[in-house]
């Protein structure tokens, strides 16, 4: 994506709120991971350790907000503004129980609004199939295009393995 789409975005449901998290615990951090990626086996930031990876959350220019819904955890974005003038949408997606209710859409129009008050020369995000299968077509219809499309093999951990426990 190298502009910022026209889109309105408005919650789907009452008492929706995106926070902030600043200088995330890995502890929190890791329970929201886990909570939104054990399904889609998202295992990277679990391998770390607990030295990387606060310095890669705590990082002034990693941005980690949480959707709330009611109070409670039902998602979560993070941003990398790391390099240059190009923003990553590093992880993205809404703990299994909120699935369905039209909050990933909210969200992940929020983040793109949110993303480019940075004003970034380019904004773009990984996908694969073990995403979501709305995840796809969520992010063409919120305005990204197509790069580059490839295979790559890798082993899969499997579901009990320490990672996800720990």
């Amino acid at each position: 994506m190298h502009k910022c789409p026209n889109v309105e975005v408005c919650a789907p449901m009452p008492n929706c709120t995106v926070t902030k998290i600043e200088n995330p615990t890995t502890d929190f951090y890791k329970t929201l991971y886990r909570s939104v990626g054990k399904d889609l086996l998202w295992v990277d930031r679990l391998m770390m350790g607990e030295e990387e990876l606060r310095q890669i959350i705590q990082h002034s220019k990693m941005d980690i907000y949480v959707l709330y819904v009611d109070g409670k955890p039902a998602g979560f974005t993070e941003f990398d503004r790391r390099k240059s003038d190009d923003v990553e949408i590093v992880y993205f997606g809404l703990t299994p129980e909120f699935i369905g209710r039209g909050l990933g859409k909210f969200l992940l129009h929020w983040s793109v609004q949110k993303i480019w008050e940075h004003n970034p020369a380019r904004l773009w995000l990984h996908t694969c199939e073990l995403d979501h299968k709305a995840a796809i077509p969520n992010y063409l219809k919120a305005g990204f295009k197509m790069y580059k499309e490839a295979i790559i093999q890798q082993p899969l951990p499997s579901e009990d393995a320490d990672h996800f426990t720990k």
